[in-house]
């Protein structure tokens, strides 16, 4: 993996070493004896590679210098700066000298890709705990959206049955109440009937003379009143304080409010839960 990083900026930077000492030679030796125009471009790169050299030592004892990164990018620039230069002046090829002469920057540019790459790598074994992770959390996610579509299949169905049985209930209640309605309507019919007046005078005439009974419709349901719903005399506070107080020693240990007060009512004796809760508090 370091390879793919660390050969490409090698390679840009052979080339753009070599083509700048070229450019140097070819373009300075015309003005100048052509050993100083080479020692010219081999100042250049010799700086540009010392300063390169020195990155990557901090880089591998995990350092970094500012001054040194702008040193290395200042040699990149000046060799750039001759490349351009040269194209500018040149009588012909001007456009194929310009297209080269980015290779410096690029190769001061891969460089800091491979640096990038150096500080954010990480080992085998991190990166397949990483990849356990991330599968980890794919499957619960998978797991729970499973869950809830499950859930919301089982309610739907729950909805839909309870739907229909409380159809069915409805049907079956309207049925009762139109048959309900229709004897009900045969009862009211029979009872204000003349025939049946005169049936019941022919009946009861022989048992009670001069009586007319009156036949009143049924009534559906008791009709007996239930004790515990019939309505006593209110009882004072003093007459609740003392049986409270009774019901509450009924046993020993003494009852609780709740047990108390369930007793009070299926004595049948009335009274609000607020007079009753105060008449415990006063006791207690």
């Amino acid at each position: 993996m370091k390879a793919k990083t660390v050969l490409p900026a090698v390679a840009m930077t052979a080339v753009s070493m070599v083509l700048t000492l070229a450019v140097v030679v070819m373009w300075l030796g015309t003005a100048m004896p052509w050993p100083v125009a080479l020692v010219v471009g081999l100042g250049i790169d010799g700086g540009w590679l010392a300063t390169l050299a020195y990155e990557r030592r901090l880089a591998a004892q995990g350092d970094h210098s500012r001054a040194v990164t702008a040193v290395g990018w200042t040699f990149g620039l000046v060799a750039t700066g001759v490349l351009v230069a040269h194209a500018l002046t040149a009588d012909h090829s001007r456009g194929a000298w310009l297209a080269v002469a980015w290779l410096p920057v690029a190769a001061k540019a891969l460089w800091l890709v491979h640096g990038l790459w150096e500080r954010t790598a990480l080992t085998p074994a991190a990166l397949d705990a990483i990849a356990g992770i991330q599968q980890e959390a794919r499957d619960e996610a998978a797991v729970a959206r499973a869950r809830l579509r499950a859930e919301a299949a089982t309610e739907e169905t729950r909805l839909t049955a309870v739907t229909a049985a409380g159809a069915r209930v409805a049907r079956v209640q309207a049925k009762t109440a139109e048959s309900l309605a229709d004897a009900w309507s045969t009862l009211e019919t029979a009872r204000r009937g003349e025939d049946t007046g005169r049936a019941l005078t022919s009946v009861t005439a022989r048992v009670t003379p001069d009586v007319t009974p009156a036949w009143e419709l049924p009534v559906w349901g008791p009709t007996e009143q239930v004790p515990a719903l019939e309505s006593g005399p209110a009882l004072t506070d003093a007459e609740l304080d003392s049986l409270v107080d009774q019901i509450r020693h009924s046993e020993v240990p003494a009852l609780s409010y709740r047990e108390m007060a369930t007793r009070f009512r299926t004595a049948g004796h009335s009274a609000s839960e607020v007079r009753l809760r105060a008449a415990w508090k006063r006791v207690a």
